[in-house]
């Protein structure tokens, strides 16, 4: 069967599949989330087989190291994703809940409730965990889902795949109502996107390269975000252990996610006092500091930081400084150079902390807490399909309710519009 007929075979199921889906009750999708989550403990070593598959072929084809971080899925990070499941399991579900609900004078009552959106399809690089995440969350949401990830890991989503067919039959749903695109045609991909009118949500999880490539060729809706050039902000009320390990967790914890820190921007009265000892730290754990030329007088070996360097998602351990002369030019430079993605004030000033929030045009804002915390488990979504950077329909962590719209529905006594 040619690609583009296997897809549209896909789709054509997906689609009957959602209507079963949107009225699956809370218990069946629930059933589905912890059915997998004890398969997926069941089978770890299993998956852990086939994903040490995947990184030996992924590295003999030169796939880069951040790339080959997010591909590792074993131990902890498996164990992560059957929390996960649990928790998403635990949410109220969204669909059929009420916006708002009104009787007018007349008697006749009118309600905003919400629906899934339908059928989604989400396109990804070498991210095993999104193979379960976004699973779930478009389960619980009552949507079904097309899952397109890239070829490198394709033997670990295989897995995952037949673990979730095993999961929805044991609640008594449609197999196709999570799909794992097997073919490695780099077709698929572009078929699934040209299909409007079938496929209600395409979500691209991947590097700017990727989602560039999906908005060029999409004639179906996208949410996305391109990149994370992520900053934070030492403000000169801010304490040198605070800067330190909010800076270092923020740069080294998860260095190749998209929340990472990439640049550090001093007020220029706390550089003498807070970037030694920040810059000290990072060094220790491996991360290459470039600086701006104030930021070189205070330490004179940092690698020169050049203007591109402010416009860079590094996703590896590399770190640029600038030091700013005021709260205003911080922000000025975060909406500036920044990607609208996460951006972090330390401050010992509640002024500051305000007029940051205020100002600073991005989608999660952080007060002295770690951009690591832009993260759908850490805020209580249980996990997220993405982080969003558009401003319609969602924006920051994709979670339940985002993945739903809504319809009125209208209750009357028999009113009409002709005698009132």
């Amino acid at each position: 069967m040619e690609v583009q007929q296997f897809i549209q075979e896909q789709v054509r199921l997906a689609r009957e599949a959602a209507r079963v889906v949107s009225c699956a009750s809370t218990a069946q999708k629930n059933l589905v989330l912890q059915s997998l989550a004890r398969l997926v403990r069941e089978e770890a070593a299993k998956i852990e087989v086939a994903n040490r598959e995947d990184l030996a072929a992924a590295a003999q084809a030169g796939l880069p190291q951040p790339l080959l971080r997010r591909l590792a899925f074993a131990g902890d990070k498996i164990a992560a994703r059957c929390r996960a499941l649990e928790a998403i399991a635990a949410l109220p579900d969204p669909v059929g809940s009420l916006d708002w609900g009104e009787v007018w004078p007349g008697g006749l009552e009118v309600y905003r409730r919400r629906v899934p959106l339908g059928v989604l399809a989400v396109i990804y690089e070498a991210r095993p965990h999104v193979t379960i995440n976004a699973g779930a969350l478009a389960l619980k949401s009552g949507n079904v889902v097309l899952l397109k990830g890239g070829a490198e890991a394709s033997r670990t989503n295989q897995v995952i795949g037949t673990l979730w067919q095993e999961a929805l039959a044991e609640a008594g749903l449609p197999a196709t109502a999570i799909q794992v695109i097997a073919t490695t045609d780099r077709e698929a991909a572009a078929i699934l996107l040209s299909l409007r009118g079938q496929i209600d949500l395409a979500i691209p999880r991947g590097g700017k390269s990727l989602i560039r490539l999906v908005e060029e060729q999409a004639r179906v809706p996208i949410l996305k975000h391109y990149e994370g050039i992520c900053h934070m902000y030492l403000d000169e009320t801010a304490g040198v252990e605070l800067a330190v390990k909010l800076t270092v967790d923020s740069k080294v914890y998860m260095p190749e996610v998209c929340n990472a820190l990439e640049t550090l921007l001093v007020h220029t009265a706390a550089a003498g006092r807070l970037l030694p000892p920040v810059v000290q730290a990072l060094r220790e754990r491996g991360v290459e500091v470039r600086g701006c030329s104030q930021a070189r007088e205070v330490f004179p070996d940092l690698v020169p930081a050049t203007e591109e360097d402010w416009r860079t998602e590094y996703l590896d351990l590399v770190l640029a400084v600038r030091v700013v002369d005021s709260l205003a030019a911080a922000i000025e430079h975060i909406n500036t150079y920044g990607s609208h993605h996460t951006d972090a004030i330390v401050t010992g000033s509640l002024e500051a902390a305000q007029e940051f929030q205020r100002q600073v045009d991005s989608a999660v804002v952080l007060v002295n807490a770690s951009t690591m915390f832009n993260d759908g488990g850490e805020l209580g979504l249980g996990a997220e399909m993405g982080i969003s950077t558009d401003r319609l329909h969602a924006r920051g962590p994709v979670g339940l309710r985002d993945l739903t719209t809504y319809k009125y529905v209208v209750v009357g006594r028999g009113h009409i519009m002709g005698t009132r």
